[in-house]
């Protein structure tokens, strides 16, 4: 029998696989299209199992679309720039473009041995100079229609390195690299005005029926609508105002005192000279702290009087501003007014500092302790002037238009999400587009003149100051618009703008005159399937979406949402950790694969667990799907060599070859309905096993087989098998004598005919307990089988009275006697 020689049959396969341009994606076709897309990598180094298991799940797909007649493109990239080849440089003195291209050869390598079926034609690299020209490009779009924007933003500063640090790179407030304790700094920085597009991307996400549910409600609560109404409190004895976002204006008259944010640039503008020093090591701590946890509903409240008040509009009544640790700037105004009678937060901030609380709504029944805590629920307005006795909801509307009658403020909505600063002090990205002139002040650097290039002749300092400031000869040139001397922005691009469109580029990735064929990318557009992590939920899937939103309004593409249908899968865990070098669990497939074979660790990736689930791994369990493999192996070929059978009537068959033929078109119909079902490919791996166990009971003692079901079975087998074990199915497929590639046929239609049972099994119980089994003509009446049923068991019915037949159809008799 032939020996199962993974090594050597995967080599062969993946080598006629690409001298046959078998995955070469025409870019027109009769077929219908398909896009299936994975997100692509950051080349940091060798990819592990855990990594895998996103490539394989998207090439099952990709493999079974194929089968079924689309025009698949399938391709792959990697997304190069970023922070970590940036250390490399400093840490080994090695160039970020070098240590990048290494990491991609490797990990190009690695996906090479697993059979993946990518158009490598259609690779792209986002550091490369014919991609990030594009990006640049895009900025420029924006910058065009008056979405790209400068302003002054708050960002980590280490004094003694000068520059600004990530907030990966700030531990326990203090420098990463040098110690120094970071201050935090007001800088001009690039943004991207996604908030224009607040509104279009929460609808966005109802039409998005192919997305799951908590991906959605992720992204709704990240962009986070709220109505309510803006109201300005005058600062008493000043001509300023502090204006308010409030979803609750019901509340107004509850207001004791003001709340600003640490960040906002209103602390350090009201604070009186006697305050200031007090205040500003108030924020040189606070600023340092994780924001999302000092303002969380646990943190400890802690604030210092600014030594003014406001003005209650409402009520002439002053009241003490604060800066406040609990209050967020990036939402809503940076600023609140503060209602402690009805609010967690505002109650636990005037019980920690001795500020009033009073209740301006009570409940409908009862009555409430608001000194104990805080009545945040609807109910009846008090202690409110005229608008006393009205319920919240309506005390809502007529306090807003009083508000808007008086010119207090007006009604308003607001987002949680805040523009995409998109600036960064690092070399390792791509450049933004832009030079200032002394004369023409901010000047785009034109279109013709991109891109923008990364010199490479650069020095890494020990400091991590980027080297784009230090390179006089990127740094100085002309004016685009006056050819007077001028400087570039020595910032780069987020690489979150390198990833948000990169999927529009795989329709012409070597198109050098523009970024992509429109005509193209409507065809291709959107991606059919996308496949990654849940944790792109948020940043990636709605940058990419607002992208896609902006180029659909300048005309550039025809649709405004870029992937149809979203599939996040779970991580692969090793001794219950996520895989990482520092904890020493990586399983890296490159051992995988040598051991027991690229279609091997296929299968046992999928086979673990539910793809969508985190799932443990097993070196038994590999162990496992190996020996399936070897036994599915071995009985394909023990078919193979009963072909010569002299039975070859398919209509002539046996109860047992009729079972056997009803359980490979089962497993065909439910291979089928498992992928298209939510990708099951675990319990279709499961149905394969099920059919291969029933085949060997089948050829081990079968005396006379029927050759022209063997040949089915092993046609349809090698079929089935060839989107999880490709390598093993091609294999299969010479060997049955086929002169085509299985990667080319068509996927198997199962026979409603051959699932139609001719006879059934009745377990019999007589009082609940089981006597014996019934086979039966499926057409059989149900008399016929209770009294089949009464024969079968005569002698535990024999001499007692039969009360009562219960039957359940198909399935079991139960004869109760006294």
């Amino acid at each position: 029998m032939k020996e199962y020689a993974s090594q050597e049959i995967e080599v062969k396969w993946q080598r006629i696989w690409s001298e046959q341009k078998v995955f070469d994606t025409p870019q027109r076709s009769d077929k219908p299209k398909y896009y299936s897309l994975v997100m692509f990598p950051y080349p940091s180094g060798t990819l592990h199992v855990g990594h895998v298991k996103n490539y394989v799940i998207g090439d099952i797909i990709a493999r079974y679309k194929r089968m079924q007649g689309y025009n698949v493109l399938h391709p792959f990239g990697y997304d190069a720039f970023g922070l970590p080849a940036e250390n490399a440089a400093i840490a080994h003195k090695i160039h970020p473009k070098k240590w990048t291209i290494e990491n991609i050869e490797i990990i190009r390598s690695q996906i090479k041995k697993l059979g993946i079926s990518y158009d490598w034609n259609r690779e792209i690299i986002t550091c490369t100079e014919d991609y990030y020209k594009w990006t640049q490009w895009i900025f420029l779009k924006l910058y065009e229609a008056g979405l790209a924007y400068k302003k002054p933003g708050a960002v980590n500063w280490c004094p003694s390195c000068q520059t600004v640090l990530a907030n990966e790179q700030v531990k326990e407030g203090k420098c990463e690299r040098c110690g120094t304790t970071v201050t935090v700094k007001y800088l001009e920085q690039w943004y991207f005005k996604i908030t224009s597009y607040a509104e279009r991307l929460l609808k966005g996400l109802d039409e998005l029926k192919g997305w799951p549910e908590h991906v959605k409600t992720m992204q709704r609560n990240w962009i986070g609508k709220s109505t309510g109404a803006e109201i300005d409190f005058p600062i008493d004895g000043t001509e300023q105002k502090i204006r308010v976002f409030t979803t609750r204006p019901d509340t107004i008259y509850g207001v004791t005192f003001m709340a600003i944010a640490p960040e906002s640039p209103l602390v350090l503008e009201l604070v009186t000279a006697d305050k200031r020093a007090e205040v500003e090591d108030f924020l040189a701590r606070v600023t340092l702290e994780d924001r999302f946890k000092r303002t969380s509903l646990e943190a400890k409240k802690e604030g210092i009087f600014l030594g003014r008040y406001a003005v209650n509009p409402l009520t002439g009544e002053k009241i003490p501003i604060y800066v406040a640790n609990y209050i967020l700037y990036e939402y809503g105004t940076g600023s609140i007014m503060a209602v402690p009678g009805h609010d967690q937060r505002d109650f636990d901030f005037a019980k920690e500092y001795g500020l009033p609380i009073r209740m301006v709504i009570k409940p409908k029944d009862g009555e409430y302790n608001i000194y104990e805590r805080p009545y945040e629920g609807e109910g009846i307005i008090v202690n409110s002037g005229v608008f006393n006795g009205l319920e919240s909801s309506e005390g809502r509307e007529e306090i807003v238009r009083y508000i808007e009658e008086k010119g207090y403020g007006r009604r308003s909505t607001q987002y949680k999400i805040r523009d995409w600063l998109i600036s960064r002090q690092r070399y390792w990205g791509a450049p933004i587009p832009v030079v200032y002139c002394n004369k023409c002040g901010i000047v785009p650097v034109p279109e013709k003149d991109l891109p923008v290039r990364l010199p490479e002749n650069v020095e890494f300092l020990p400091t991590g100051q980027s080297p784009l400031t230090l390179s006089e000869e990127f740094k100085h040139t002309t004016c685009p618009k006056c050819g007077g001397p001028a400087h570039r922005e020595v910032e780069t691009m987020d690489t979150f703008v390198d990833s948000s469109w990169y999927y529009l580029r795989y329709a012409n990735p070597k198109l050098d005159e523009k970024p992509f064929e429109t005509e193209d990318v409507n065809y291709w557009l959107p991606v059919d399937q996308y496949i990654g992590g849940v944790e792109h939920a948020i940043l990636h899937l709605l940058y990419s979406r607002f992208i896609t939103k902006v180029l659909n309004d300048l005309g550039y593409i025809d649709f405004d949402e870029p992937f149809e249908n979203l599939f996040t899968q779970g991580m692969i865990y090793k001794d219950g950790w996520k895989m990482s070098k520092s904890k020493g669990n990586v399983v890296s497939p490159d051992d995988m694969v040598e051991k027991y074979g690229a279609d091997t660790l296929r299968m046992y990736i999928l086979f673990m667990a539910p793809p969508e689930k985190d799932a443990e791994w097993n070196d038994a369990g590999i162990e496992g799907i190996h020996r399936f493999i070897k036994r599915l192996w071995n009985n394909y070929y023990k078919v193979l060599n009963l072909l010569n059978s002299s039975n070859r009537d398919p209509h002539n068959l046996t109860s047992e070859e009729k079972s056997l033929r009803r359980k490979l078109h089962s497993v065909i119909k439910k291979i089928k309905e498992d992928i298209e079902g939510g990708f099951k490919f675990n319990t279709a791996i499961a149905g394969l096993m099920e059919f291969n166990n029933q085949l060997m009971e089948y050829i081990d003692h079968v005396q006379d087989p029927n050759s022209m079901l063997l040949e089915e079975i092993a046609e349809k087998i090698a079929l089935i098998l060839s989107p999880f074990a490709p390598h093993m199915a091609e294999e299969m497929w010479k060997d049955l004598g086929k002169d085509t590639l299985i990667v080319n046929e068509k996927w198997p239609e199962y026979d409603p005919q051959a699932l139609e049972q001719e006879e059934m099994t009745i377990v019999i119980q007589v009082n609940g307990k089981v006597r014996g089994k019934l086979v039966l003509p499926v057409d059989s009446s149900e008399d016929e089988i209770k009294n089949a049923a009464i024969k079968q068991v005569s002698k535990s019915v024999e001499g007692k009275t039969i009360t009562n037949i219960i039957y359940v159809k198909e399935k079991l008799v139960n004869i109760v006697v006294k």
